[in-house]
């Protein structure tokens, strides 16, 4: 997934198990070039089950353990159903008509991870969007889809706002341009609707915005939105996601993954701290 468009519909899970088996072949002492003899496929499949670019088949991954030295059944066996889990599609797989590759393994971060960290200078983060919202926003950025693939996006947004509201909610904690609430999105109650909601959310332990004013001037990451996603599976590194007009580049490297981190650890410290978040918001509302 690192560095590249794409990345297919990887889940956490089948991450996690890729970083496992590459584990196991290491300590095997064997080349890609030896468990892919063991498969009869190429070094370039293996490489790619271990960085979950595609997915597990169960008889190539029981015959890899055995030559990698897991004899216990029991092992095997465990291994195998989680092999399993991770090739059953997510909730989100239902919009798989209207969802690409590369969002699809965003979703799957998403919903995978305990923390959720960005920086947004265009929109209210999705995570944050109210349903008139989205659909303004949806309709600006595909102004050739039909009324219903733009219904089944909004539907698909707010479906993932169910995991702010789970019993363990991941903690989110965006920085957002002065920008996202100074530009007119759809009629003045959209707006207000969208500020009240942003209100309303920002209330919840789990949800932090910081808002970076006009009068901070330039800070580290004027370039454009990213998210930085962290896992409770101690396996699975810190995964950061950049967004374009075309899709994402995902970064796993811990030099690149660094990078975003500390500069979106400046602009916390740059933006209007916490506290004053909902004086911001309540004061910018009330000019609509």
């Amino acid at each position: 997934m690192a560095g590249g468009q794409g990345g297919g519909a990887a889940t956490a899970l089948r991450l996690v198990l890729g970083k496992r088996l590459q584990d196991l072949r290491e300590a095997a002492g064997l080349s890609f070039e030896e468990a892919a003899a063991a498969l009869d496929v190429t070094h370039a499949t293996v490489r790619r089950m271990e960085k979950a670019q595609v997915g597990l088949k169960v008889p190539y991954v029981e015959k890899l353990l055995r030559i990698y030295g897991v004899t216990r059944q029991q092992d095997v066996d465990a291994f195998l159903t989680l092999v399993r889990e991770a090739n059953r599609p997510g909730w989100w797989h239902r919009y798989r008509d209207v969802l690409p590759d590369w969002f699809s393994a965003f979703v799957s971060l998403e919903a995978e991870a305990d923390q959720i960290r960005a920086y947004e200078p265009h929109y209210i983060p999705g995570l944050l969007q109210t349903e008139a919202y989205a659909a303004t926003v949806l309709r600006a950025g595909m102004p050739h889809a039909p009324a219903d693939e733009i219904e089944r996006l909004v539907a698909l947004r707010l479906a993932r706002q169910d995991l702010l509201v789970r019993s363990r909610p991941p903690l989110l904690w965006v920085v957002m341009d002065e920008t996202v609430l100074r530009r007119p999105i759809g009629r003045p109650n959209v707006m207000r609707a969208q500020i009240t909601r942003l209100i309303e959310v920002t209330a919840q332990p789990h949800v932090r915005l910081q808002i970076m004013p006009f009068s901070a001037g330039p800070h580290p990451a004027m370039y454009g939105p990213f998210h930085l996603f962290r896992f409770p599976l101690p396996e699975l590194p810190d995964v950061a996601c950049a967004e374009s007009l075309v899709g994402a580049a995902y970064f796993e490297q811990r030099d690149d993954v660094s990078t975003f981190r500390e500069a979106l650890d400046r602009m916390c410290a740059q933006a209007a701290p916490v506290h004053r978040t909902e004086a911001i918001l309540s004061g910018i509302r009330k000019e609509i």
